[in-house]
Protein backbone atom coordinates (compact mmCIF):
# COMPACT_ATOMS: atom_id res chain seq x y z
CA UNK A 1 0.00 0.00 0.00
CA UNK A 2 2.67 2.25 0.62
CA UNK A 3 3.92 2.20 -2.88
CA UNK A 4 0.84 3.40 -4.00
CA UNK A 5 0.69 6.02 -1.64
CA UNK A 6 4.04 7.24 -2.76
CA UNK A 7 2.78 7.37 -6.71
CA UNK A 8 3.54 3.91 -7.38
CA UNK A 9 0.55 1.87 -8.40
CA UNK A 10 -0.84 -1.70 -6.41
CA UNK A 11 -2.48 -4.19 -7.76
CA UNK A 12 -4.32 -5.53 -4.58
CA UNK A 13 -6.51 -9.41 -4.92
CA UNK A 14 -8.90 -10.16 -2.46
CA UNK A 15 -12.08 -11.66 -2.85
CA UNK A 16 -15.78 -10.72 -3.02
CA UNK A 17 -18.06 -13.58 -2.27
CA UNK A 18 -15.32 -16.01 -2.92
CA UNK A 19 -15.21 -14.09 -6.34
CA UNK A 20 -11.27 -13.40 -6.91
CA UNK A 21 -10.82 -9.35 -7.40
CA UNK A 22 -8.55 -6.78 -7.07
CA UNK A 23 -8.12 -3.19 -7.14
CA UNK A 24 -5.81 -1.13 -9.14
CA UNK A 25 -4.78 1.55 -6.41
CA UNK A 26 -2.50 4.61 -6.37
CA UNK A 27 -2.29 8.09 -5.05
CA UNK A 28 -1.53 9.44 -8.46
CA UNK A 29 -4.26 9.83 -10.16
CA UNK A 30 -2.97 11.12 -13.06
CA UNK A 31 -0.59 7.97 -13.55
CA UNK A 32 -3.45 5.59 -12.70
CA UNK A 33 -5.88 7.01 -15.53
CA UNK A 34 -2.93 6.25 -18.07
CA UNK A 35 -2.65 3.50 -17.11
CA UNK A 36 -6.36 2.82 -17.38
CA UNK A 37 -6.35 4.10 -20.40
CA UNK A 38 -3.71 1.47 -21.75
CA UNK A 39 -5.55 -1.35 -20.07
CA UNK A 40 -9.06 -0.31 -21.77
CA UNK A 41 -10.66 0.99 -18.57
CA UNK A 42 -13.21 3.63 -18.48
CA UNK A 43 -12.25 6.57 -16.50
CA UNK A 44 -15.97 7.33 -15.47
CA UNK A 45 -15.37 3.87 -13.18
CA UNK A 46 -12.47 5.31 -11.26
CA UNK A 47 -13.21 5.51 -7.83
CA UNK A 48 -12.08 7.92 -4.99
CA UNK A 49 -11.25 6.60 -1.60
CA UNK A 50 -8.98 8.20 0.58
CA UNK A 51 -6.55 5.66 2.04
CA UNK A 52 -4.89 6.23 5.52
CA UNK A 53 -0.89 6.10 5.35
CA UNK A 54 0.49 3.54 7.97
CA UNK A 55 3.75 5.36 8.34
CA UNK A 56 1.69 8.32 9.48
CA UNK A 57 -2.24 8.10 10.47
CA UNK A 58 -2.81 10.47 8.19
CA UNK A 59 -5.42 10.02 5.31
CA UNK A 60 -4.12 10.43 1.51
CA UNK A 61 -5.88 10.65 -1.33
CA UNK A 62 -6.38 8.12 -3.46
CA UNK A 63 -8.03 6.29 -6.57
CA UNK A 64 -8.97 3.00 -7.90
CA UNK A 65 -10.80 0.82 -10.21
CA UNK A 66 -12.35 -2.79 -9.26
CA UNK A 67 -11.19 -5.30 -11.21
CA UNK A 68 -12.72 -8.85 -12.19
CA UNK A 69 -13.32 -11.57 -14.49
CA UNK A 70 -11.60 -11.14 -17.60
CA UNK A 71 -9.90 -7.94 -16.82
CA UNK A 72 -8.45 -9.23 -14.14
CA UNK A 73 -7.54 -12.37 -16.01
CA UNK A 74 -5.62 -10.65 -18.41
CA UNK A 75 -3.40 -8.29 -16.01
CA UNK A 76 -2.66 -11.67 -14.11
CA UNK A 77 -2.00 -14.10 -16.99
Amino acid sequence: MCFALDGGVWLHHHKIRDEPMAHLVSADKERLLALGRALGLHPASLQYKPLKDPRTGVRVPAWHWDLWGERLRRLDG
